[in-house]
């Protein structure tokens, strides 16, 4: 596919008293066509200032941050359905920046200048009015094959430079997942880290009177958007793990009337049965290379750890303890494994090896710990803890150290992290006889929690990585 090459720069970082070193050369990369994603082509062109000397930059390790006011224009469009388009691109990233908490986009109705030229620079004073700090807009224009070219600019408001800017072309249908795109470039050239906008989160919806629940997988943009379903919900489903190096998923279900290990290709819609172990089998999860899947299986009364190698079917044993052991999580490089046990009475979080050897306890605070989930950057822990008869969300290091409680209440469990390491989703339970389960997530620093809406209820979340 070819294209014509435009070179976006600015005339600098977010900063007054350093000018741009670097400009980066274009660059264009392609995004997998699926069943599920039409093909997008990316042309990315950046400006290569660090965001470590960002005057604006913003501090996403701190607790209560002052959100950084942003200016998100409509993209520009000739024809009524480029403007249609660009209008709703500029809503989703608008969304999307908000929901973060680390940004408060500032309502359209105080703009001054309603509209940019996209060939030339804004009136900066014009922002500054209006306490915009940093600047979006953008350009939708139908191309003659009727794909969608799509811009953005990102500006530094205080110093009246030009930051980043990318063009894209797609199918028109899939103009959601360019907004998306846009808004991680966004957070990452204004944090410093990656974003997790472009991701989906797959989960179990569930349905009818609390004791009689009907379970099926779903899966979601992780905004809500282009909700479907993956399973009919005859048959019992649950604890869904994304793959991390594919759009996999592996999935307990009850389908034959004992519990068997599943794949489901969400490029595709194949199915493919693990195997069948003897006993019941719990929690299983990919390895960080997506070759093995780990997991727990009660035999004789007593659950251990086993992982399975996908290309040869074979399991191996990796814990032999007359107690609990379950919820195993690899570490993202794939060298040791957290697990939760009961094997000192109480149920803690453990950290070995990948091979089963040297097993520690690290969780030491009151209370039983369980689903412990191990983060991608490899820094934090993520886990559920039960004390006093309530329910907490918390992090803590890898060695047991720096325990936070992120959020608690009558029933939280099973994190799981954005892929970014930054974000925690998790389900909440409502009591009562008509309650049911609710997504939520919170950052990690215990601030920005919110709730995300689903048709029903919703338990047992899974956040994917960025797709490719």
């Amino acid at each position: 596919m070819a294209f014509d090459s435009k070179r976006m720069t600015g005339g600098g970082g977010m900063t007054t008293v350093q000018t741009l070193k670097a400009v980066c050369e274009s660059s264009l990369r392609r995004i997998a066509a699926s069943a599920a994603a039409m093909a997008i082509a990316i042309l990315v062109q950046l400006n290569c200032v660090s965001p470590a000397h960002a005057v604006l930059e913003v501090d996403v390790t701190r607790g209560v941050v002052q959100p950084l006011p942003v200016a998100i224009t409509d993209f520009s469009g000739a024809q009524p359905d480029e403007i249609k388009v660009g209008q709703d691109i500029a809503q989703v990233i608008t969304s999307n920046l908000r929901n973060s908490g680390l940004f408060a986009p500032i309502d359209q109705a105080a703009f001054i200048e309603r509209s940019i030229n996209f060939e030339g620079q804004p009136v900066f004073p014009n922002w500054r009015v209006i306490n915009a700090q940093a600047l979006v807009n953008g350009r939708v224009t139908r191309q003659p094959d009727g794909r969608l070219q799509v811009e953005f600019r990102l500006w530094d408001v205080t110093a009246g430079q030009h930051m980043t800017g990318s063009k894209y072309f797609t199918q028109p249908a899939n103009w959601r997942r360019v907004a998306h795109i846009i808004s991680d470039a966004i957070y990452e050239r204004l944090t410093g880290e990656s974003g997790y906008f472009d991701t989906r989160v797959v989960f179990v919806e569930e349905s009818g009177p609390k004791n009689q629940r009907v379970k099926r997988l779903a899966i979601m943009d992780q905004d809500g958007a282009n909700l479907r379903y993956l399973s009919s919900g005859r048959d019992l489903v649950l604890t869904p793990r994304f793959s991390p190096s594919s759009q996999e998923i592996t999935y307990m279900s009850y389908a034959s009337g004992t519990p068997r290990v599943y794949l489901f290709n969400i490029e595709t819609g194949q199915t493919e049965l693990v195997g069948t172990f003897e006993g019941m089998t719990f929690a299983p999860r990919f390895s960080p290379d997506g070759q093995r899947i780990i997991m727990s299986l009660n035999q004789g009364g007593n659950s251990n750890i086993f992982t399975m190698d996908l290309r040869t079917g074979r399991t191996t044993r990796l814990t032999n303890t007359p107690a609990i052991d379950t919820s195993p999580s690899y570490s993202p490089d794939g060298r040791r494994i957290t697990f939760s046990s009961d094997r000192t009475g109480s149920e803690q979080i453990y950290v070995m090896g990948a091979d089963g050897s040297n097993a520690q306890r690290v969780s030491n605070g009151d209370g039983k710990y369980s689903t412990p989930v191990w983060s991608p950057r490899g820094d934090y822990i993520a886990f559920t803890k039960q004390a006093g008869g309530r329910f907490a969300i918390g992090v803590m290091r890898p060695d047991g150290s720096g325990e936070r409680i992120l959020t608690e209440g009558y029933h939280n469990e099973g994190p799981t992290w954005a892929p970014n390491g930054r974000v925690l989703m998790f389900f909440r339970d409502i009591p009562g006889a008509g309650g049911g389960a609710q997504l939520w997530s919170v950052d990690i620093t215990g601030y920005n929690e919110r709730r995300l809406q689903t048709p029903a209820w919703a338990s047992d979340p899974a956040w994917s990585p960025l797709m490719k």
